[in-house]
């Protein structure tokens, strides 16, 4: 009988395969990273791709007219929003019986699969859009008539919320924003879902007043880049733009993703 040695890894060699592994894992993990993140952005972009075709299903059926933003944002009862309604102010808005539920798949708003720290439950001082998915409808242009002039009066005020822009008021369908990837920061730990896309500046008797910003809305939760859904049906990625403005709660809204596209103004935002 032969007295065979039978071989096997030294330690060196065994260390110098697990270093192997080791640098191709820190290699590969950014691009999976990259990959997944790549991935529920283009969900994202299917479920915004769906509430484009609601949003211009709705005004197709409705004599032209896109379905309100927030109808009874007028007297503060935040109860009627374009993605659902509520019967009290410290419940999610149930899309079930929102405007937009028979022109949506399964009648229900998909939540964005980013990894979003959204706040869930609470009241409504602390979550007050909650139920909206993570989206938001441009209301200053379209889902109102906030941007006409002459707005006078506690009734022409309701009017302007109650009633929308028609789809032969856009001039540049394909250059208007019409639903965004949307969040809005009032604590620096967390983000509350917002259900508008607001524009850098606000409109007063007809006339963008450029004196001060809003608080910004659009959330680039995507490698810093926002889904933005055009009134023609399209869907294109855009890069958060340079800004330093603290929103209405005193965030620096950048240190969070939530700012705007360029050119930071109006002129994707109007019906021009």
């Amino acid at each position: 009988m032969h007295n065979e040695k039978q071989k096997g890894f030294t330690l060196i060699e065994l260390l110098v395969v697990i270093s192997s592994i080791s640098l191709l894992l820190a290699i590969l993990m950014p691009a999976l990273s990259a990959a997944k993140s790549e991935a529920r952005a283009l969900v994202c972009k299917s479920n915004l791709h769906q509430l484009l075709l609601a949003g211009i299903g709705y005004a197709t059926e409705n004599g032209d007219a896109y379905v309100s933003a927030a109808s009874d944002m007028w007297d503060s009862s935040g109860l009627n929003r374009w993605h659902g309604r509520r019967e009290s102010l410290d419940e999610p808005f149930d899309p079930k019986k929102g405007p937009l539920v028979d022109y949506i798949r399964n009648g229900k708003i998909k939540e964005c699969p980013g990894k979003v720290n959204f706040v869930k439950g609470q009241n409504w001082d602390a979550n007050f859009e909650q139920g909206c998915g993570g989206y938001g409808y441009n209301m200053t242009y379209i889902g109102s008539r906030l941007w006409q002039s002459r707005i006078s009066g506690i009734q022409a005020w309701k009017d302007a919320y109650a009633a929308t822009t028609h789809v032969a008021e856009i001039a540049s369908p394909g250059k208007t924003l019409m639903f965004a990837d949307t969040a809005m920061a009032n604590d620096e730990n967390f983000l509350i879902e917002y259900s508008f896309a607001e524009p850098p500046f606000t409109i007063q008797n007809g006339q963008v007043v450029t004196s001060f910003y809003m608080s910004p809305s659009i959330h680039f939760r995507h490698r810093d880049y926002a889904n933005i859904g055009w009134a023609d049906g399209h869907i294109g990625r855009y890069r958060i733009g340079s800004s330093d403005e603290k929103n209405i709660y005193g965030i620096n809204s950048n240190d969070v993703k939530i700012g705007w596209f360029e050119p930071i103004d109006n002129t994707l935002f109007d019906l021009h």
